[in-house]
């Protein structure tokens, strides 16, 4: 019981403080986009700003909308989203939640975040909005092929590998670095697939110059068009938090190093340490994997994004799977 108890509000305040980050993270983003472009930019704390006044906003349901699904949805998805965080270690901490398929249980919740998106789209009644729904339902069938094939490419090597703990849990990976454990041929592979997942990031959150759905030159924002207090706050806050979850996830299969080990500290120091050099890696791989992409290249058509990710991404993703498994064999 008191184990529960404890788990409990180990969640709650994980899930306040990645929230809470999440949109320090944002105010970053947009300060580096707004430099790289050679403009000033608005206030590290303006995410909050929108926030708060948003949530002070009234809820209007359009008159052709089916409420429960255009009310649930931003929820939902928000929702979906912070669960990820219960399944991510900390640095040394280990996961609030943890079982042997968090990496399969992981995929779902991101699919599940961006389905919930495209269902208040389509529930709204706006043609606009369909518009924006449709195009993140084929981006999203677009990245989930290489996404799936990291995964499970991963998580094959790290059980024929014999690294301990189950395949799919991300403490195996954080327990011993997959670097450490490839060979040769297997460290292009594992190279592959990290660029493959990097370049799903982008477009999982919305933020990548492949992505159409929630791109700031959309007709009427898209999918979100309808949206507007609360709803739009909640949108506003999935669309922070998959950002960060989905960096956090990065960082624990191929950046997993521990500070502490390091410089061979122990103690409560130790977990401190790791926790915030964890989030300092989130911190770069977020600035290098959204802002510097999506500042830096153009946009591009959703038959091309879609094209990309079916071909290219999906292709070189594959490249790794095999290096990966040439590596055990060899």
């Amino acid at each position: 019981m008191i184990l529960l108890m404890f788990k409990i509000i180990a969640g709650v305040a994980l899930l306040v403080f990645s929230s809470l980050l999440s949109f320090v993270f944002e105010g970053v983003d947009r300060i580096f986009n707004a430099r790289m472009q050679l403009r000033i930019g608005p206030p590290l704390f303006q995410p909050f700003l929108d926030l708060l006044k948003l949530l002070g906003k009234e809820n209007i349901v359009p008159r052709r909308a089916i409420p429960w699904a255009f009310n649930g949805a931003p929820w939902v998805s928000a929702v979906a989203a912070m669960m990820i965080f219960l399944y991510v270690p900390m640095g040394s901490l280990p996961p609030i939640l943890s079982g042997s398929g968090d990496l399969i249980l992981i995929l779902y919740l991101l699919g599940l975040s961006s389905v919930a998106m495209a269902i208040g789209g389509f529930a709204s009644g706006s043609t606009y909005a369909n518009i924006g729904a449709q195009r993140e339902m084929v981006l999203m069938m677009s990245y989930e092929l290489p996404l799936a094939v990291v995964i499970v490419s991963m998580a094959w090597f790290s059980y024929r590998s014999g690294m301990p703990g189950e395949p799919f849990s991300l403490e195996t990976f954080v327990g011993m670095p997959v670097w450490s454990v490839a060979g040769f041929t297997g460290i292009f592979g594992l190279l592959c697939l990290m660029v493959s997942l990097m370049a799903v990031v982008p477009a999982e959150v919305g933020k990548s110059p492949m992505d159409i759905a929630e791109a700031k030159t959309e007709i009427l924002e898209g999918l979100i068009c309808e949206y507007s207090g609360r709803n739009l706050a909640m949108m506003k806050v999935a669309f922070s938090i998959r950002t960060l979850a989905m960096c956090t996830v990065v960082v624990s299969l191929f950046l997993p190093w521990s500070l502490g080990k390091m410089i061979q500290i122990e103690g409560p120091v130790f977990f401190l340490l790791d926790f915030i050099f964890f989030w300092i890696k989130v911190f770069f791989v977020q600035v290098i994997g959204v802002t510097l992409i999506r500042t830096a290249f153009g946009r591009y058509k959703i038959w091309q994004a879609s094209q990309f990710y079916w071909f290219h991404i999906a292709g070189l993703s594959l490249a790794g799977m095999i290096l990966l498994s040439l590596d055990v064999v060899l």
